[in-house]
């Protein structure tokens, strides 16, 4: 039996749908916007519910498109639960704060409090493969207090300041670019944000309070959508799926 197919207790998991959609160009919040016919989070949210052990799924949205953020949920879900094979998963959608942190926050708030893993998704990775969230959950379950997926990174990186001049040059060999799902041991993740930190993401937050957490492979098919060349991509490659 592999790690992933290893038992793994209750997982919740918040999936962040709050993105502006402001430099797709589009008219609407970006996890609204369509690919193929269907929207970002749609293909989100059905990658999530096939997560092993998914017990409590919330789904942050803006205020403005709560009834369409339930749309996204009714192929998956009957009532408040979503289909996850023989068993289902608690499931809500609730509007964001302000920045994606406070967005987190709540989403926190209102999952499960029995769950004992906790994954953040951005709804903006909606192709991210299944594997990828089981590689983060076994390394959660295996000990650490908190797993990322990332890609090592390819170019060489330059540090420059203000003025557009070089201050230095990072290893490439130590840098990676990493991706969401990030995965948290729940009282871990709990106490960061509780803590009154601010951070760029999970991890870092986690970071900030003494832990540390480990990478695990990510997936090119887990790039952020945030362009229209991007969109343009993920076109192409859901229209390329079998």
């Amino acid at each position: 039996m592999s790690d992933a197919d290893a038992p793994t207790g209750r997982v919740g998991v918040v999936i962040v749908a709050g993105g502006s959609g402001s430099r797709l160009g589009a008219a609407e919040p970006k996890a609204f916007v369509r690919v193929a016919g269907r929207t970002l989070l749609s293909y989100a949210v059905e990658r999530v519910a096939q997560v092993p052990g998914l017990a409590s799924l919330v789904m942050v949205a803006p205020a403005t498109h709560l009834d369409a953020a339930r749309a996204d949920l009714i192929p998956l879900a009957s009532a408040d639960l979503v289909a996850v094979g023989a068993r289902s998963a608690e499931a809500a959608v609730v509007a964001g704060g302000a920045e994606r942190s406070d967005s987190v926050r709540i989403g926190l708030e209102r999952l499960d409090p029995a769950c004992d893993l906790i994954v953040i998704h951005d709804a903006a990775r909606c192709l991210t493969p299944v594997a990828v969230f089981e590689r983060v959950i076994a390394a959660v379950r295996g000990g650490a207090a908190g797993a990322v997926p990332g890609l090592p990174v390819v170019d060489t990186i330059k540090v420059v300041d203000g003025e557009g001049v070089i201050t230095g040059t990072p290893d490439r060999a130590t840098l990676w670019a990493v991706q969401t799902p990030q995965g948290f041991d729940a009282t871990v993740l709990r106490t960061a944000y509780a803590s009154g930190l601010t951070a760029t993401d999970d991890a870092a937050l986690v970071e900030a309070i003494g832990h540390h957490v480990r990478v695990v492979e990510g997936d090119p098919l887990a790039f952020k959508i945030t362009t229209p060349d991007d969109l343009a991509r993920a076109e192409l490659l859901v229209r390329a799926l079998p």
